[in-house]
Protein backbone atom coordinates (compact mmCIF):
# COMPACT_ATOMS: atom_id res chain seq x y z
CA UNK A 1 0.00 0.00 0.00
CA UNK A 2 2.84 2.17 0.94
CA UNK A 3 4.69 1.67 -2.52
CA UNK A 4 1.56 2.48 -4.71
CA UNK A 5 0.83 5.78 -2.35
CA UNK A 6 4.25 6.47 -3.20
CA UNK A 7 4.03 5.92 -6.95
CA UNK A 8 0.80 8.28 -6.96
CA UNK A 9 3.07 11.24 -5.35
CA UNK A 10 5.90 10.37 -7.59
CA UNK A 11 3.51 10.64 -10.57
CA UNK A 12 1.88 13.79 -9.77
CA UNK A 13 5.13 15.65 -8.84
CA UNK A 14 6.31 14.49 -12.21
CA UNK A 15 3.27 16.05 -13.73
CA UNK A 16 3.32 18.95 -11.92
CA UNK A 17 7.23 19.34 -13.37
CA UNK A 18 6.07 18.27 -16.39
CA UNK A 19 3.44 21.28 -16.45
CA UNK A 20 6.14 24.30 -14.78
CA UNK A 21 8.59 23.17 -17.62
CA UNK A 22 5.40 23.89 -20.52
CA UNK A 23 4.00 26.99 -18.45
CA UNK A 24 7.23 28.36 -18.14
CA UNK A 25 8.39 27.56 -22.16
CA UNK A 26 4.85 29.05 -22.91
CA UNK A 27 5.90 32.26 -20.84
CA UNK A 28 8.99 32.66 -22.26
CA UNK A 29 7.59 32.04 -25.82
CA UNK A 30 4.81 34.69 -25.04
CA UNK A 31 7.27 37.43 -23.59
CA UNK A 32 10.45 36.82 -26.32
CA UNK A 33 8.46 35.07 -29.24
CA UNK A 34 5.66 36.21 -30.41
CA UNK A 35 5.65 38.70 -32.31
CA UNK A 36 7.20 37.00 -35.21
CA UNK A 37 3.60 35.59 -35.32
CA UNK A 38 1.57 38.50 -34.67
CA UNK A 39 3.55 40.21 -37.39
CA UNK A 40 4.33 38.28 -40.55
CA UNK A 41 5.27 41.28 -42.54
CA UNK A 42 4.52 40.65 -45.83
CA UNK A 43 6.73 42.63 -49.13
CA UNK A 44 5.68 46.23 -49.57
CA UNK A 45 2.87 46.25 -52.13
CA UNK A 46 3.43 50.41 -52.64
CA UNK A 47 6.42 52.41 -52.62
CA UNK A 48 6.87 56.04 -51.44
CA UNK A 49 4.75 58.18 -54.36
CA UNK A 50 3.06 62.00 -53.63
CA UNK A 51 0.00 60.23 -52.37
CA UNK A 52 1.63 58.85 -49.21
CA UNK A 53 1.33 60.89 -46.30
CA UNK A 54 4.23 60.62 -43.62
CA UNK A 55 3.45 60.47 -40.50
CA UNK A 56 5.44 60.82 -36.95
CA UNK A 57 4.77 58.80 -34.03
CA UNK A 58 5.40 59.84 -30.26
CA UNK A 59 8.04 57.31 -30.13
CA UNK A 60 9.35 58.72 -33.36
CA UNK A 61 8.72 56.08 -36.20
CA UNK A 62 7.63 57.50 -39.34
CA UNK A 63 4.51 55.54 -40.76
CA UNK A 64 3.09 55.96 -43.98
CA UNK A 65 -0.60 56.31 -44.76
CA UNK A 66 -3.12 58.00 -46.95
CA UNK A 67 -6.49 59.53 -46.91
CA UNK A 68 -9.11 59.32 -49.39
CA UNK A 69 -11.11 62.50 -49.33
CA UNK A 70 -14.72 61.94 -50.44
CA UNK A 71 -15.98 65.69 -51.97
CA UNK A 72 -18.84 66.83 -49.65
CA UNK A 73 -18.62 63.93 -46.93
CA UNK A 74 -19.31 64.29 -42.85
CA UNK A 75 -18.46 61.17 -42.63
CA UNK A 76 -14.66 59.52 -42.72
CA UNK A 77 -13.58 55.98 -41.91
CA UNK A 78 -10.19 55.37 -40.14
CA UNK A 79 -9.19 51.73 -41.02
CA UNK A 80 -6.61 49.55 -39.53
CA UNK A 81 -5.73 46.48 -41.57
CA UNK A 82 -5.25 42.85 -40.68
CA UNK A 83 -1.64 41.58 -39.93
CA UNK A 84 -0.51 40.05 -43.35
CA UNK A 85 -1.35 43.00 -45.53
CA UNK A 86 -0.61 46.72 -45.65
CA UNK A 87 -2.17 50.02 -47.07
CA UNK A 88 -1.43 48.86 -50.72
CA UNK A 89 -3.52 46.02 -50.53
CA UNK A 90 -6.56 47.51 -49.17
CA UNK A 91 -6.41 50.64 -51.50
CA UNK A 92 -9.02 48.98 -53.82
CA UNK A 93 -11.56 48.36 -50.50
CA UNK A 94 -11.23 52.37 -49.43
CA UNK A 95 -11.31 53.51 -53.25
CA UNK A 96 -14.93 51.74 -53.19
CA UNK A 97 -15.76 53.55 -50.03
CA UNK A 98 -14.69 56.86 -51.57
CA UNK A 99 -17.00 55.66 -54.11
CA UNK A 100 -19.90 55.56 -51.68
CA UNK A 101 -19.36 59.04 -50.37
CA UNK A 102 -17.47 57.74 -47.06
CA UNK A 103 -13.64 59.26 -46.86
CA UNK A 104 -11.20 56.90 -45.66
CA UNK A 105 -7.58 56.92 -43.92
CA UNK A 106 -5.51 53.76 -43.97
CA UNK A 107 -2.59 53.52 -42.18
CA UNK A 108 0.76 50.59 -41.77
CA UNK A 109 2.00 49.76 -38.55
CA UNK A 110 5.83 50.14 -37.95
CA UNK A 111 7.85 48.24 -40.03
CA UNK A 112 4.59 47.65 -42.66
CA UNK A 113 5.37 48.68 -46.09
CA UNK A 114 7.56 51.82 -46.25
CA UNK A 115 6.89 52.81 -42.49
CA UNK A 116 9.72 52.29 -40.14
CA UNK A 117 10.49 50.43 -37.67
CA UNK A 118 9.94 46.85 -36.27
CA UNK A 119 5.73 46.04 -35.52
CA UNK A 120 5.05 46.07 -31.62
CA UNK A 121 1.91 46.11 -29.88
CA UNK A 122 2.93 49.44 -28.55
CA UNK A 123 4.17 50.32 -31.57
CA UNK A 124 0.91 49.78 -33.34
CA UNK A 125 -1.14 52.05 -30.90
CA UNK A 126 1.31 54.77 -31.53
CA UNK A 127 1.18 54.41 -35.35
CA UNK A 128 -2.91 54.82 -34.88
CA UNK A 129 -2.35 57.49 -32.69
CA UNK A 130 -0.77 59.78 -34.62
CA UNK A 131 -3.04 58.55 -37.96
CA UNK A 132 -6.56 59.41 -35.41
CA UNK A 133 -4.33 62.69 -34.50
CA UNK A 134 -3.74 63.54 -38.27
CA UNK A 135 -7.51 63.55 -39.02
CA UNK A 136 -8.17 65.73 -35.91
CA UNK A 137 -5.53 68.03 -35.52
CA UNK A 138 -4.52 68.40 -39.26
CA UNK A 139 -7.57 67.75 -41.36
CA UNK A 140 -10.03 69.13 -38.71
CA UNK A 141 -12.55 66.40 -38.32
CA UNK A 142 -14.12 65.72 -35.00
CA UNK A 143 -13.71 62.45 -33.32
CA UNK A 144 -17.36 62.14 -32.78
CA UNK A 145 -17.72 61.78 -37.09
CA UNK A 146 -14.64 59.13 -37.01
CA UNK A 147 -15.83 55.50 -37.38
CA UNK A 148 -12.97 53.01 -36.46
CA UNK A 149 -12.70 49.98 -38.62
CA UNK A 150 -10.68 47.03 -37.37
CA UNK A 151 -9.88 44.06 -39.36
CA UNK A 152 -8.40 41.39 -37.82
CA UNK A 153 -5.36 42.36 -35.80
CA UNK A 154 -6.86 45.71 -36.65
CA UNK A 155 -9.87 45.01 -33.85
CA UNK A 156 -6.53 45.56 -31.60
CA UNK A 157 -5.75 49.28 -32.01
CA UNK A 158 -9.33 50.36 -33.28
CA UNK A 159 -10.47 49.09 -29.56
CA UNK A 160 -7.75 50.98 -28.07
CA UNK A 161 -8.34 54.31 -29.65
CA UNK A 162 -12.52 53.61 -28.74
CA UNK A 163 -11.75 53.61 -25.54
CA UNK A 164 -9.85 56.42 -25.68
CA UNK A 165 -12.08 59.13 -27.45
CA UNK A 166 -15.56 59.73 -28.19
CA UNK A 167 -15.77 58.72 -31.62
CA UNK A 168 -18.94 57.98 -33.70
CA UNK A 169 -18.57 54.00 -33.88
CA UNK A 170 -16.45 51.22 -34.49
CA UNK A 171 -17.06 48.78 -36.66
CA UNK A 172 -14.66 45.13 -35.55
CA UNK A 173 -14.24 42.86 -39.10
CA UNK A 174 -13.00 39.31 -38.17
CA UNK A 175 -12.02 40.48 -34.55
CA UNK A 176 -10.33 38.28 -32.06
CA UNK A 177 -10.72 38.63 -28.18
CA UNK A 178 -7.16 38.33 -27.96
CA UNK A 179 -3.82 37.51 -29.97
CA UNK A 180 -3.09 34.62 -27.39
CA UNK A 181 -6.58 33.28 -27.33
CA UNK A 182 -6.56 32.71 -30.85
CA UNK A 183 -4.09 29.59 -30.02
CA UNK A 184 -5.06 28.76 -26.49
CA UNK A 185 -8.69 29.82 -26.45
CA UNK A 186 -8.63 30.80 -22.84
CA UNK A 187 -6.39 32.89 -20.83
CA UNK A 188 -3.12 30.81 -19.79
CA UNK A 189 -1.15 34.15 -19.19
CA UNK A 190 -0.79 36.72 -16.72
CA UNK A 191 -0.75 39.48 -20.11
CA UNK A 192 -1.90 39.37 -23.24
CA UNK A 193 -1.51 40.79 -26.39
CA UNK A 194 -4.14 43.22 -27.85
CA UNK A 195 -6.71 42.05 -25.27
CA UNK A 196 -9.48 43.32 -27.01
CA UNK A 197 -12.02 41.57 -24.62
CA UNK A 198 -10.54 43.52 -21.39
CA UNK A 199 -11.41 47.16 -23.14
CA UNK A 200 -15.42 45.95 -24.65
CA UNK A 201 -16.85 45.96 -21.64
CA UNK A 202 -15.71 49.64 -21.08
CA UNK A 203 -17.10 51.35 -24.63
CA UNK A 204 -19.82 53.54 -25.21
CA UNK A 205 -19.77 54.26 -29.29
CA UNK A 206 -22.09 52.02 -31.17
CA UNK A 207 -20.69 49.15 -32.72
CA UNK A 208 -21.01 46.12 -35.56
CA UNK A 209 -19.31 43.31 -35.67
CA UNK A 210 -18.64 41.50 -38.93
CA UNK A 211 -17.51 37.85 -38.88
CA UNK A 212 -17.24 34.72 -40.84
CA UNK A 213 -19.15 31.87 -39.25
CA UNK A 214 -16.21 29.18 -41.17
CA UNK A 215 -14.01 31.85 -39.88
CA UNK A 216 -10.97 29.01 -39.47
CA UNK A 217 -8.20 32.04 -38.74
CA UNK A 218 -10.17 33.71 -35.60
CA UNK A 219 -12.90 31.16 -34.99
CA UNK A 220 -16.61 32.44 -34.77
CA UNK A 221 -16.34 32.36 -30.87
CA UNK A 222 -14.30 34.56 -30.56
CA UNK A 223 -17.03 37.36 -32.61
CA UNK A 224 -19.82 36.04 -29.95
CA UNK A 225 -17.28 35.80 -27.23
CA UNK A 226 -17.04 39.77 -28.11
CA UNK A 227 -20.67 39.99 -28.50
CA UNK A 228 -21.65 38.95 -24.78
CA UNK A 229 -18.74 40.97 -23.67
CA UNK A 230 -20.19 44.54 -24.88
CA UNK A 231 -22.47 46.74 -22.19
CA UNK A 232 -24.79 47.31 -24.81
CA UNK A 233 -26.11 44.93 -27.70
CA UNK A 234 -24.21 45.31 -30.90
CA UNK A 235 -25.03 45.13 -34.31
CA UNK A 236 -23.74 42.26 -36.21
CA UNK A 237 -23.21 41.39 -39.93
CA UNK A 238 -22.39 37.19 -39.92
CA UNK A 239 -21.49 35.72 -42.96
CA UNK A 240 -23.05 32.68 -43.12
CA UNK A 241 -20.13 29.82 -44.73
CA UNK A 242 -17.34 32.83 -44.81
CA UNK A 243 -13.91 32.36 -43.85
CA UNK A 244 -11.38 34.83 -42.91
CA UNK A 245 -11.01 36.64 -46.04
CA UNK A 246 -14.05 36.29 -48.48
CA UNK A 247 -17.10 37.54 -46.23
CA UNK A 248 -17.12 40.77 -48.16
CA UNK A 249 -17.71 38.76 -51.70
CA UNK A 250 -20.16 36.53 -50.10
CA UNK A 251 -21.78 38.71 -48.31
CA UNK A 252 -21.95 41.39 -51.32
CA UNK A 253 -24.35 44.16 -51.56
CA UNK A 254 -25.86 43.24 -48.11
CA UNK A 255 -22.06 43.93 -46.42
CA UNK A 256 -21.98 47.29 -48.24
CA UNK A 257 -25.77 48.34 -47.00
CA UNK A 258 -24.86 47.29 -43.15
CA UNK A 259 -22.02 49.21 -43.30
CA UNK A 260 -23.06 52.51 -45.13
CA UNK A 261 -25.99 52.46 -42.99
CA UNK A 262 -24.29 52.02 -39.77
CA UNK A 263 -21.30 54.91 -40.77
CA UNK A 264 -24.16 57.28 -41.69
CA UNK A 265 -26.61 56.82 -38.15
Amino acid sequence: MHTIKQMVVNIFILLVAAFSVIYTGLFIYAIYASDSMIFPIPASSYTDESDILKLKTADGESISAYFLEAPGSKDVLFYSHGNGEDIGDIRTLLQEFKKKGISALAYDYPGYGTSSGEPSEQGVYAAAEAAFRYLTDKRGYSPESITLYGRSLGSGPSCWLAERYRVAGLILDGAFSSTFRVITNIKLLPFDKFDNLAILPELDCPVLLIHGTDDNVVPFAHALRNENALNKPPETLWVEGADHNNHIELAGDHYWNVVQNFIRK
